[in-house]
């Protein structure tokens, strides 16, 4: 075999093309991966018809392009420098590409590498489109290159599917960490029944969070989040009441430790204000959910209290490694996801709505190249 299925975008806010393509092959220190499941992110509608528009900082790779962020699949061939790696191995594809040398890179920091890019996706500056030149294949294609160093091992417990959503669950955990989460805390996660959400809720339980507070909009779901684990979680629908007077009812008078900021980009930036606010002394908000709206934080009250806000993008692959062993041991509990699996010749109806309704974040949707019958 030369060539793969592959679906392309042509043109901004089109439709994308199913076309045969050629099929990649390893550089040294590369491999293929054929795909098995590609996650259909909430966002990619938004970023192939408005990113260009929205965020001009956030660039697209040149047209046409294959895109798919998340992808998890089975090694097939591998460079000759390779090494840890072989046919045959089960993974996902963590797509943030980096430069491999700056000192972020040195030190393992990679999402702070200036030139930082998502493999399928869009970069994070100008220079991305080396990184879209090296790596050209999203995950909606039958098979993708990748670096070695991009590879996260999935325990056979793990589902591709499952695996697929790793993108959105290890944001959760790296934020997580980057808070102290652990036994003893308690954390309040704003967006919960969303797709970063419910990575935040199920990445506490797995962490051994004490207490986790969500909210969100609608009753039925957070019911349904509540669910998850009755004795840990407390839901609040959003707009019923201060939601910091809320927090401190259930939590013996005391605010939270940590909040997760988990709104979409068309959330207010109030509701974030909001969360702030349920913050105990010496509190860390992380946001991770890309709210567009700018919020008015008091930093004086803040600096006063020693609470803390952070931005927290993506993760690093041994970051997502973790995650991964934390799912096949069983602590990290996947099996909330309802996927809805699809093959990629319907991708463009899957953009537009041709799916059924989303059950908030528990719904899990999966185009699987090299499935289309």
């Amino acid at each position: 075999m030369t060539d793969m299925l592959a679906a392309r975008l042509h043109e901004i806010g089109g439709s994308m093309r199913l076309e045969r393509v050629p099929l990649p092959q390893p550089r040294p220190t590369d491999v293929v991966v054929r795909v098995e499941a590609c996650n259909v992110v909430p966002n990619l509608k938004n970023v192939l018809a408005t990113y260009a528009e929205w965020f001009p900082y956030l660039p697209l790779p040149k047209l046409p392009a294959i895109f798919g962020l998340d992808s998890a699949g089975v090694v097939t061939a591998i460079g000759d420098q390779v090494t840890g790696i072989e046919v045959g191995d089960r993974v996902y594809v963590n797509p943030g590409l980096t430069c491999g040398s700056c000192r972020a890179c040195r030190r393992g920091e990679d999402p702070n590498c200036e030139k930082y890019t998502f493999m399928g996706y869009f970069a994070f500056g100008p220079e991305g489109q080396k990184l879209f030149d090296a790596y050209p294949y999203g995950g909606l294609g039958e098979y993708l290159t990748a670096p070695q160093r991009n590879l996260v091992k999935l325990p056979d417990s793990v589902s591709f599917e499952e695996g697929a959503r790793f993108g959105y669950l290890a944001t959760a955990y790296s934020a997580l960490r980057k808070a102290k989460a652990g036994p003893g805390k308690t954390v309040l996660v704003d967006g919960i029944s969303g797709t970063l959400g419910i990575g935040a809720l199920l990445n506490c339980l797995a962490m051994g969070v004490t207490k986790i507070f969500g909210t969100g909009r609608n009753a039925d779901l957070l019911a349904d989040i509540k669910e998850v684990a009755p004795d840990r979680v407390e839901v609040h629908p959003a707009g019923t009441g201060d939601l910091g007077e809320w927090v401190r009812k259930h939590n013996n008078g005391h605010g939270v430790d940590i909040v997760i900021d988990a709104l979409g980009p068309g959330a207010p930036a109030d509701s974030f204000l909001e969360a702030i606010g349920a913050l105990e002394r010496g509190g860390v908000a992380v946001d991770i959910g890309g709210m567009m709206e700018k919020p008015g934080l008091d930093l004086f009250a803040m600096m006063c209290k020693q609470q803390s806000v952070l931005g927290s993008l993506w993760f690093t692959t041994g970051e997502a490694q973790e995650m991964a062993d934390m799912a096949g041991s069983g602590a990290l509990d996947l099996s909330v996801f309802e996927h809805h699996v699809f093959p990629l010749t319907e991708i463009n109806e899957a953009l537009n709505e041709g799916l059924p309704a989303r059950h908030g974040g528990f719904t899990n949707f999966i185009a699987k190249p090299g499935h289309e019958g």
